[in-house]
């Protein structure tokens, strides 16, 4: 493993491009930083509030979720997201200019509901992307989360899945079929089998109509997500400091530990993709290391528009 950067200020969201630098987020600071393969940090746009999930949609642009931000407090050496901040304004999904920093609106509301806390993203070949919204904790009361479909243009968002426990990393199966979803505080990772763009199937027996994959025990909870070329779920793990490899019919395959307990996001990268960047967001890190190996094989999944 090795440290590509520190100092960061709860970073989340990378995303790797080709000339071997990464993307993120970082939600404490409510900026966009670039981290250069030899560890320069550059900051691209400050959008403010609390930028979390991000990727890459069809027109090269960054694709932010950002969750209106959070009170900050510091425990134990780790920084921690807490409740709504007192200037908290809405949830809202952001487009930045790759080249200028140039932050544009595209959604705050669905239906006439305002978002609370979008969390996490994947664009489909399509050229639309889903996303859900985390919700907001107040002292005494939470929202339900739920997951999205929208298009980078601005022009259509829809509710796929609604009444969500806490809804955080989102990713696609290699067909473009099923999106998963992962629940924080329950440590589960639902599945939503698509019949067409931004439309699911509804399974019976849970509000949002997702069809269970797999949860955890003990005190372990999910953060982002991405998928693998063979399938495989890859859920960032909080308390336990993990990356969780979780096969589609809900096995655990590998456990992979970091030294701090908000391991939050997970990447993938590399000419082969066979290397991972792993945001360690209590430290405030970004690592990269050898996915692939003599005991696992397997490296990430393309995503659709990576730069």
């Amino acid at each position: 493993m090795r440290v590509m950067a520190t100092g960061l200020r709860f970073p989340e969201g990378p995303v790797w491009l080709k000339d071997g630098s990464v993307a993120l987020v970082e939600i404490a600071s409510g900026c966009i930083t670039i981290v250069s393969p030899t560890g320069e940090k550059r900051v691209l746009a400050t959008p403010g509030g609390g930028p979390n999930g991000m990727a890459v949609g069809p027109d090269g642009a960054f694709y932010v979720c950002n969750n209106g931000g959070f009170d900050w407090h510091e425990m134990d050496g780790l920084l921690r997201p807490g409740l709504q901040p007192a200037d908290y304004e809405t949830g809202r999904i952001e487009r930045i200019d790759p080249v200028s920093g140039a932050v544009t609106r595209l959604y705050d509301a669905c239906n006439g509901h305002k978002l609370r806390g979008p969390n996490d993203i994947v664009f489909d070949a399509h050229g639309g992307f889903y996303f859900s919204d985390l919700g907001k904790t107040r002292a005494r009361d939470r929202d339900w989360g739920g997951l999205y479909y929208a298009k980078p243009d601005g022009s259509s968002i829809v509710e796929v899945g609604y009444r969500l426990n806490t809804p955080n990393g989102v990713g696609l199966s290699p067909d473009g079929k099923t999106v998963y979803v992962a629940e924080t505080p329950t440590a589960r990772i639902w599945a939503f089998d698509l019949e067409s763009p931004g439309v699911a199937k509804k399974h019976p027996g849970q509000p949002h109509g997702g069809r269970f994959v797999c949860g955890l025990g003990g005190m372990q909870m999910f953060d982002s997500l991405k998928v693998d070329a063979a399938g495989n779920i890859c859920v960032a793990t909080l308390v336990t400091g993990a990356v969780t490899v979780i096969a589609p019919d809900g096995r655990v395959l590998r456990v992979v530990r970091f030294s701090d307990p908000m391991t939050t996001n997970v990447c993938f990268g590399g000419a082969g993709l066979d290397k991972a960047y792993v945001t360690l967001s209590g430290t405030g890190q970004l690592v990269e290391l050898d996915w692939t190996g003599p005991e696992w094989s397997t490296p990430g999944l393309a995503l659709a528009f990576n730069r």
